[in-house]
């Protein structure tokens, strides 16, 4: 980004001795509203004296304040014409001071903000209305002069600007911290209509001036448009300006203006379907505040009403209730009373007579639910129940188990020839068990030192690992393995 660095004009604003820079800079600023650019320093030395507080004040000290002034760029020095009729005066030069632009617009802004609390913006859906009159003359501009042109954009922008500025300045007032105390105060409560009329017949100017509005952007076509801005850039750049030398600079910035207020303009007017307008969000902001306004004046009402006394009430209460004829004439008296304000709502796990919403709690059948107290050391109670006995089962699952284990040793056992086990020998098909029997041998043995293991049925083997590979032939797929022989011990 540019144009960010330190701004060294607005260093007297926080220097030690700012107070007298300041009031230095305030005198100049005075005189420059009263026509009077220049002054000397000892016309500078006779309106500082004024201040009560600087009567000290030496000419020394301001001659110091001035260079620095100067050092900073506050104010341009120009040399005194007079003549000098001495080498004396000669050696000292005599300037006379001017502000500068830098100067002349803090100085201004440093008075808006000694003034802000004086200041409020207003609501006036004037300026909307003139900003529609303008818009609807824009289909014209382009058949009127440049300097026609340059003062209906002038008028167009002022008028948006302050249209912006009162809306912001005065609907921020609503959300700082003094605002709030003020609208949950008591004596609000008083003008709180003046406040609510005040804003409703802002929000209807608004609501008719921003759709006329709307109505005359939409009918500026893009052509139209493009020539308008273009005579608005040429208008500008017929204004001298003593200041600029690069003019190719000066015609980038003033279409870059040009173009982006424009643009801000439309976006305050008109939606699109990304954002949404800045009128929209003014009108919801307006209508949240007019909410807010009423609620705490509910909220007020009802706090003054709780210091007064019910007794008498309660007591009337109390004897209409007992001159009920039954429950039903009760509940219509309570629900006029005390209205529906603590509504408990009932949820239950277990199957209800109807599954109507509306049905009333009291037509409900009766249920029962078993309460338990809510404490760490309660256990509940377990009732002592038989169990059934199962040997038969079980017996018969171990016989299940004990033929399983007898086959797979069979299958297994079967291609032990001479007290040695080939797997490269075995060609038949082989089930999943029997692969994982010969793995878990191979792996047993492999884990000591010795490649030695026994089996689950009590026969020690030793492991010989060959060089060759084979192919087990699996009921589930073809293993690749390295040859393995089993030795058992005779």
């Amino acid at each position: 980004m540019k144009n960010l660095q330190a701004i060294e004009e607005t260093k007297y604003l926080t220097a030690d001795n700012c107070q007298r820079y300041r009031r230095i800079m305030r005198c100049f600023f005075r005189e420059t509203e009263k026509l009077r650019f220049q002054m000397d320093k000892d016309e500078i030395w006779a309106l500082v004296k004024e201040d009560p507080e600087l009567e000290s004040y030496t000419m020394e000290q301001l001659q110091q304040d001035l260079a620095a002034l100067v050092q900073w760029k506050n104010l341009n020095p120009m040399q005194d014409p007079k003549r000098v009729y001495t080498i004396a005066d000669y050696k000292n030069k005599q300037f006379r001071y001017s502000m500068s632009e830098y100067a002349v617009e803090i100085e201004r802004l440093t008075v808006r903000l000694e003034n802000l609390f004086m200041e409020s913006g207003t609501l006036s859906a004037n300026l909307s209305v003139r900003i529609y009159e303008l818009l609807a003359l824009a289909p014209d501009i382009n058949k009127r002069s440049l300097k026609e042109a340059n003062e209906w954009w002038r008028t167009l922008q002022a008028d948006f600007k302050r249209l912006n500025q009162n809306y912001q300045d005065y609907l921020r007032e609503f959300y700082a911290g003094r605002q709030e105390k003020v609208l949950k105060s008591v004596e609000f409560v008083v003008r709180k209509d003046l406040f609510i009329t005040y804003l409703q017949d802002f929000v209807r100017d608004l609501q008719l001036n921003a759709a006329k509005i709307e109505a005359a952007l939409q009918q500026i076509t893009a052509a139209e448009e493009k020539e308008l801005l273009e005579l608005v850039v040429k208008s500008e750049l017929e204004i001298p300006r003593p200041g600029t030398e690069n003019g190719e600079f000066l015609e980038r910035r003033i279409r870059e203006n040009v173009s982006g207020q424009w643009a801000v303009l439309r976006s305050w007017f008109l939606s699109t379907p990304e954002k949404r307008s800045e009128s929209e969000r003014i009108l919801e902001i307006t209508n949240e505040i007019i909410r807010q306004i009423i609620q705490n004046a509910a909220l007020i009402v009802q706090l003054q009403n709780w210091g007064v006394s019910r007794k008498e009430d309660y007591r009337k209460f109390m004897e209409l209730f007992m001159a009920c004829g039954d429950l039903n004439e009760a509940h219509k008296l309570a629900a006029h009373v005390f209205g529906i304000q603590n509504i408990q709502h009932f949820k239950v796990n277990a199957p209800r007579s109807t599954d109507s919403i509306t049905e009333s709690t009291y037509n409900e059948t009766d249920m029962s639910f078993i309460v338990r107290p809510r404490t760490r050391k309660y256990q509940p109670r377990v009732d002592k129940t038989g169990f059934e006995a199962k040997t038969l089962e079980k017996t018969a699952q171990r016989a299940l188990y004990l033929q399983q284990v007898e086959r797979e040793k069979q299958a297994v056992l079967k291609y032990i020839q001479e007290d040695r086990l080939d797997i490269s020998a075995i060609k038949d098909c082989i089930p999943v068990s029997l692969r994982q029997t010969l793995l878990r041998w191979i792996a047993a043995a492999n884990a000591t030192s010795t490649k030695s293991g026994r089996t689950e049925y009590g026969q020690a083997y030793k492991l010989v690992k060959m060089a060759e590979t084979c192919t087990l032939h699996c009921e589930d797929g073809d293993l690749v393995m390295p040859v393995y022989i089993f030795e058992f011990a005779g």
